[in-house]
């Protein structure tokens, strides 16, 4: 970074953005932007920045996760204070975005919440969004200002190359029939073949997993989503391929959201690996599951994408090496 980006660039944190924040602000060699946020005793919140932003291009790093309610209206706050403070430019780095899965009207006199996120981080005064692994790409248009959608995949990927000779002979697993695309697109930069599970959802907390396509015999199964929530579809996918002879089961999903019966669920499973990314806090949640998972970071990753923005360069080229976002 150069003394004119030190000066013009700031990147800010809300309660769960800060320690991605600390981690792209160390990459870039920028000091993090000083703000204050807390909670009043009625569980308002409050938002001081602690330095000058008038005509500096700003970015507010904060995941939308547990609370959701809490983050999201921090966020805007955030931003409001941002605009009000006469920054030049405001983007909402948001590596989870809550209500994603909201996205559509898939039965009478329900709500499209997604599109709803999207209005009000526009109307809060968001000059742009820059986000990672939408539950569903469509998302993007939702909002009308731009959109930086990027992928964990070059994460993973890189991971699992740095292992390949110890992976032995693998075999890339689609948890379901929606996730193919980005399945095959594993496949295809690892090398290897891929199978299908066919999933029946049942309700919100409830899967069914009825058949395999594809040959599992005797391989490693790498499985990849955009996230693990109640964990019941990769557990479930990961019995399936195990009766079918897999010899050991690896997912890997960008978001680890683990809510409900999730942590049981995959400590129960024969699921030896889960690979997570830090795009939601960690904390003390993982410790059921400590022997199992690993945390990779995707501060790099924005980091950079930040950086290329900052100096009106292309996001998209990061991923022309083939591994990129769904579409």
């Amino acid at each position: 970074m150069t003394a004119s980006d030190r000066e013009h660039l700031k990147i800010f944190a809300g309660r769960a953005g800060g320690e991605l924040a600390a981690s792209m602000c160390d990459h870039l060699e920028l000091p993090m932007g000083k703000s204050t946020s807390s909670v009043f005793p009625d569980g308002e919140v409050f938002v001081k920045l602690d330095e000058d932003v008038r005509g500096r291009d700003c970015f507010v790093v904060q995941s939308t996760c547990q609370p959701v309610n809490d983050h999201l209206l921090e966020l805007l706050i955030y931003i409001d204070c941002l605009r009000r403070a006469s920054a030049k430019r405001i983007t909402a780095v948001i590596p989870y975005l809550g209500y994603a899965r909201q996205d559509r009207k898939d039965e009478g006199r329900v709500p499209i919440t997604a599109k709803l996120v999207a209005n009000l981080i526009t109307a809060a005064g968001a000059d742009r969004v820059l986000c990672m692994d939408l539950h569903a790409a469509q998302i993007q248009g939702f909002f009308d200002i731009p959109v930086d959608h990027l992928s964990a995949a070059p994460v993973f990927v890189e991971h699992f190359l740095e292992s390949r000779e110890a992976l032995k002979e693998i075999v890339v697993v689609s948890p379901d029939v929606g996730n193919v695309k980005v399945a095959n697109m594993y496949a295809n930069v690892l090398g290897c073949d891929m199978a299908i599970v066919d999933k029946r959802r049942q309700s919100g907390t409830e899967v069914s997993v009825k058949n395999l396509i594809g040959d599992v015999e005797g391989r490693t199964v790498l499985m990849f989503d955009d996230m693990i929530s109640t964990a019941g579809t990769v557990c479930e996918a990961a019995r399936l391929v195990v009766e079918n002879g897999a010899s050991d089961v690896v997912v890997s999903a960008t978001h680890p959201v683990l809510v409900g019966m999730a942590m049981e669920r995959i400590a129960d499973s024969p699921i030896s690996r889960i690979n997570v990314c830090n795009t939601i806090p960690s904390g003390d949640r993982l410790g059921p599951i400590e022997g199992k998972v690993t945390v990779l970071s995707v501060a790099k990753l924005l980091g950079e994408a930040v950086h290329r923005i900052h100096h009106d360069q292309s996001v998209s080229a990061m991923f022309r090496t083939g591994v990129g976002t769904k579409r």
